[in-house]
Protein backbone atom coordinates (compact mmCIF):
# COMPACT_ATOMS: atom_id res chain seq x y z
CA UNK A 1 0.00 0.00 0.00
CA UNK A 2 1.66 3.55 -0.82
CA UNK A 3 2.23 5.47 2.10
CA UNK A 4 1.90 9.15 1.67
CA UNK A 5 2.93 12.48 3.93
CA UNK A 6 0.27 15.48 4.52
CA UNK A 7 0.69 18.60 6.70
CA UNK A 8 -2.54 19.00 8.72
CA UNK A 9 -2.25 22.35 10.96
CA UNK A 10 -3.10 20.63 14.46
CA UNK A 11 -2.61 23.56 16.94
CA UNK A 12 -4.36 21.42 19.93
CA UNK A 13 -5.09 17.96 21.52
CA UNK A 14 -8.83 17.80 19.92
CA UNK A 15 -7.22 18.49 16.07
CA UNK A 16 -5.88 14.47 15.75
CA UNK A 17 -9.12 13.35 16.75
CA UNK A 18 -10.74 15.09 14.29
CA UNK A 19 -8.47 13.58 11.80
CA UNK A 20 -9.01 10.43 12.89
CA UNK A 21 -12.70 10.60 12.90
CA UNK A 22 -12.69 11.58 9.04
CA UNK A 23 -9.83 8.79 7.54
CA UNK A 24 -12.03 6.34 9.82
CA UNK A 25 -14.92 7.63 8.49
CA UNK A 26 -13.06 7.04 4.76
CA UNK A 27 -12.51 3.68 5.33
CA UNK A 28 -8.98 1.44 3.84
CA UNK A 29 -6.61 3.29 5.47
CA UNK A 30 -4.17 3.15 8.04
CA UNK A 31 -2.49 6.48 9.60
CA UNK A 32 -0.45 7.55 12.14
CA UNK A 33 -0.50 11.04 13.40
CA UNK A 34 2.64 13.31 14.66
CA UNK A 35 0.84 16.45 16.49
CA UNK A 36 4.60 17.87 17.37
CA UNK A 37 5.60 18.08 13.62
CA UNK A 38 1.68 18.76 12.28
CA UNK A 39 2.21 15.33 9.91
CA UNK A 40 -0.58 12.29 9.09
CA UNK A 41 1.06 9.84 7.36
CA UNK A 42 -1.77 7.75 5.85
CA UNK A 43 -1.12 4.06 4.12
CA UNK A 44 -3.90 3.76 1.51
CA UNK A 45 -5.31 3.12 -1.85
CA UNK A 46 -7.23 5.75 -2.28
CA UNK A 47 -5.67 8.61 -4.08
CA UNK A 48 -3.98 11.65 -2.95
CA UNK A 49 -6.54 13.81 -3.88
CA UNK A 50 -9.43 11.89 -1.88
CA UNK A 51 -7.26 11.80 1.19
CA UNK A 52 -6.53 15.69 0.99
CA UNK A 53 -10.04 16.22 0.76
CA UNK A 54 -10.87 13.94 3.60
CA UNK A 55 -8.35 15.67 5.52
CA UNK A 56 -9.65 19.25 4.97
CA UNK A 57 -12.92 18.32 6.35
CA UNK A 58 -11.24 18.45 9.68
CA UNK A 59 -11.56 22.42 9.15
CA UNK A 60 -7.93 22.67 9.14
CA UNK A 61 -5.13 23.70 6.74
CA UNK A 62 -3.71 20.69 4.76
CA UNK A 63 -1.51 19.93 2.49
CA UNK A 64 0.15 16.94 0.39
CA UNK A 65 3.72 16.91 1.16
CA UNK A 66 4.94 13.78 -1.05
CA UNK A 67 5.54 10.23 -0.84
CA UNK A 68 6.76 9.01 2.66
Amino acid sequence: MPKHEFFVDMIHEGCPNAASCVLNKLGGVQFEIDLPSDKVNIDSEHSVDTLLNTLKKTGKDASYLGDK
